[in-house]
């Protein structure tokens, strides 16, 4: 069924691209860092004075078909000196570049009307590209520069909130954005709670976060895609660089195994206030650590390997009475393969852990829950003209769910050992994508993608009573667990529940001018896992289930349409966005809902809807001494849990309320400023409406105690969260030839020492008896300094 709709959308594609009489030829090759061989992403490759361009890959590969004729090529990177070349195409070309850092001295061609056409052209819509040079010119919190962060200062992207790790995008909870670290999947992407990212600045060489628009290689997630490649290792020289900080350190080394050939990178970090906590009389404690690995190796000219992983763990405990561990582990074996000038591939085994555990003394057991995925995916770019390239490929996950093992810590525990019935998934999906240019102001990208979701055995599923896991009490008009009426046991690999979606993407731009254009964009997503989070204690409990029988897979459908401006020769740049999402099966939970160590999850969750919209503002500084830009995003994020009947009242009686994610007014201002070649400062300043909660409505005195009662969910807010942050950073002055290079960073977070409101809980006053409202504020202002060094 599939195949015989696939191949008519391939037929058109080959189809349009009959019928060209000239002679053309192909110049392709990699571009990279002359500095480490590097490859660079993203790259600019131009033949002037036409409309013709291409894109390096995120393997550093570009492939340019051309008329036969003589060119000049312009090769332009962010950070990088741009350079020109005459080349004269009679036959296919293979052609490699080096880029120079642009910080060297070296004649820099100025091309700046040239480099800004491929953006304008491109059919792509609501990605934002930061390169790490892009991001540590950013002002730093603790001495370290932080990637999860930078995006939070980008249009449409917010915090989850004061203390809590994750960020949201277009109004889409933390759970619903994939986030791919060289490829493998990353479930928690902070340390501390949010006030690190797990990712080594140092190790990174270039992230995109897709908020629309989205790739047909990509799906499993309903808002948006971050994707993260860390850097290669340089294979020409040995080095080592790294960051002394108050709070944390870091080092990173790389170099050859064969030079020019193979490379290697190793980096480890960690946190160690802790070991402060324990000269006085806090038994509390909390810190991490992590470490990212890299090999790569270039077997000839046409294959490349690499094995890359990561490894990373959070440690918080409570006066030794509770302690909380969790982090991820990847690993990913690649194999790059150049078929031809124009067909490139690559192919990918992947393994992905997500952790956490809860130790608890004074009640005496151990949590362990957690999701493993095992992931084979073989991707193809084909370049089959200047004006179509395809993509193309397919994917297959293996997810194995520990929804929580119980143990005793020791003999004196009164806990029994108990599994949670563990589960299990299979996520197949093939998809294809073309990129096709029309007119000289018209191009499209446009493909599919087909999802398949098996829920597997082996498993013990309940059955309910007309299949509906919550019961309505029309008396009291409350839901209540239902109970289940039998049990079907599935055998190992059968198959519990099954889906299947087509997940359609298109975007489109169209060239006003040179520095002027309009695109457009829909695409669907489809998430087949779902994120089941107690997000109200201080370490939340967050625990991955697949959909099955009772829980559906949550979809998306976005559409965005934006306007696009380079002007001043691109010394500044707009871009205006406006986008409408709906989610369907969006899950809620019923009040009273209890999360913890729960066998029937499907007991207390309601599926319901998401919808959210708004309008996003970017104006970009691009050169000069002072950089940077300003994001304003007001946008609105609702959500609707109706009855199943006409007798339910669902939840919030059935209609739209605030989602958790909805902050109307979103600003976001950072800034760098060179002052000469030993300081440079920078600034951020955001400013957010303040989160939604429920606050009590009235109260009620039920024996004697004072019992408050609630209203519509979520039609409070907290205050509205600000804070400003500073830093300065000064190079010694050193001599050219000098290997040593260092830097001192000194910063403020929270200059002015907001008490931003992680969250407001209301309490009886035990001297007075009145009901009184208490402020819990995580942070202050948090000075810091940090020494950073590279040879």
């Amino acid at each position: 069924m599939i195949f015989k709709k696939i191949i008519p959308f391939i037929l058109i594609l080959f189809i349009s691209n009959l019928g060209f009489s000239q002679e053309k030829f192909t110049l392709s090759g990699t571009i990279s860092d002359a500095s480490s061989n590097e490859t660079l992403i993203g790259v600019n490759i131009i033949a002037k004075d036409t409309k013709l361009y291409a894109t390096t890959n995120e393997y550093g590969f570009y492939s340019l078909t051309l008329p036969k004729g003589d060119y000049e090529i312009l090769i332009s990177y962010v950070g990088f000196t741009t350079i020109s070349e005459a080349i004269s195409l009679n036959q296919n070309t293979k052609r490699n570049f080096s880029l120079q850092e642009s910080g060297q001295e070296l004649k820099e061609v100025v091309v700046t009307s040239e480099k800004t056409k491929a953006n304008i052209r491109k059919p792509e819509m609501s990605v934002n590209k930061l390169s790490i040079s892009t991001i540590k010119q950013m002002p730093v919190v603790m001495g370290e520069v932080d990637v999860i962060k930078s995006i939070l200062f980008l249009p449409g992207v917010t915090n989850a909130g004061e203390g809590q790790s994750g960020f949201n995008v277009r109004g889409g909870g933390a759970d619903q954005n994939l986030i791919l670290l060289d490829e493998a999947t990353i479930f928690n992407s902070s340390h501390v709670f949010g006030f690190f990212s797990v990712f080594n600045p140092d190790a990174i060489k270039d992230l995109k976060l897709y908020k629309g628009g989205i790739p047909s290689k990509f799906g499993g997630r309903a808002s948006s895609v971050l994707d993260i490649y860390q850097k290669d290792g340089n294979s020409k020289d040995f080095h080592i660089n790294g960051g002394i900080g108050l709070i944390t350190s870091r080092i990173l080394a790389e170099g050859p195994i064969v030079k020019d050939k193979g490379s290697f990178l190793v980096g480890g970090r960690g946190s160690y206030a802790h070991l402060f906590l324990k000269l006085s009389d806090n038994k509390n404690t909390a810190y991490f650590y992590d470490l990212n690995t890299k090999l790569n190796y270039k077997l000839d000219k046409n294959n490349s390997l690499y094995l890359s992983g990561y490894f990373g763990r959070d440690i918080f405990s409570l006066n030794k009475t509770f302690t909380n561990t969790y982090g991820n582990s990847t690993l990913n074996l690649r194999w790059n393969h150049l078929f031809n000038d124009k067909l490139f591939s690559n192919l990918s085994l992947i393994y992905s852990d997500y952790y956490y555990g809860l130790t608890l003394d004074f009640i005496g057991f151990n949590w362990d829950s957690g999701i493993k995925n095992y992931n084979l995916k073989y991707d193809f770019k084909h370049y089959l003209s200047n004006d179509i390239k395809l993509n193309y490929g397919f994917n297959g996950t293996y997810y194995d769910f520990n929804p929580g093992t119980i143990e005793p810590i020791d003999e004196t525990s009164n806990i029994n050992f108990k599994q949670l019935d563990k589960k299990y998934a299979f996520e197949p999906a093939l998809y294809l994508e073309a990129e096709q240019k029309l007119t000289d102001k018209l191009a499209f990208n446009y493909g599919l993608r087909y999802s398949f979701f098996y829920r597997l055995g082996n498993s013990t599923v309940n059955l309910y009573e007309n299949n509906q896991p919550v019961v309505y009490d029309a008396e009291t008009k409350v839901y209540e667990k239902a109970k289940p009426i039998g049990t079907t046991y599935f055998g190992k690999n059968k198959t519990i529940a099954s889906f299947d979606n087509f997940e359609p993407r298109f975007s489109a731009a169209y060239e006003l001018n040179e520095n002027q254009s309009v695109k457009a964009s829909y695409n669907r997503m489809v998430q087949y896992l779902q994120l089941v989070s107690n997000t109200a204690s201080p370490t939340p409990l967050d625990v991955w289930m697949p959909s099955d029988n009772y829980i559906k897979p949550q979809i998306a459908d976005q559409v965005a349409v934006g306007y696009f401006n380079n002007f001043k020769e691109d010394v500044y740049t707009v871009e205006v966005e406006s986008f409408y999402k709906t989610i369907k099966n969006r899950m809620d939970y019923i009040d009273g809902a209890n999360l913890i160590a729960n066998e029937a999850i499907e007991q207390v969750i309601l599926n319901g809807e998401m919808r959210s919209y708004g309008l996003e503002f970017m104006l970009r500084k691009n050169t000069g001494n002072l950089s940077g830009w300003i994001a304003y995003t007001l946008s609105k994020s609702q959500q609707k849990t109706p009855g199943r009947t006409a007798d339910e009242i669902g939840i919030n009686n059935g209609e739209w309320y605030r989602s958790a994610y909805d902050k109307t007014h979103n600003l976001a201002i950072t800034g760098s400023y060179k002052l000469n070649e030993k300081w440079n400062f920078g600034a951020n300043f955001t400013l957010q409406t303040g989160q939604p909660v429920t606050y009590p409505n009235g109260q009620y005195t039920y024996q004697g105690i004072t019992v408050p009662s609630y209203g519509i969910r979520n039609k409070n807010s907290l205050p509205a969260y600000h804070h400003l942050d500073v830093a300065a950073t000064l190079t010694p002055k050193s001599s050219k030839t000098k290997k040593w290079k260092d830097e001192w960073v000194f910063s403020i977070y929270n200059i002015y020492s907001r008490k931003n409101a992680a969250s407001i809980s209301f309490r009886e006053n035990t001297e007075t008896g009145n009901n009184e409202a208490s402020r819990l504020s995580i942070f202050g202002i948090v000075p810091s300094v940090s020494y950073n060094f590279k040879f």
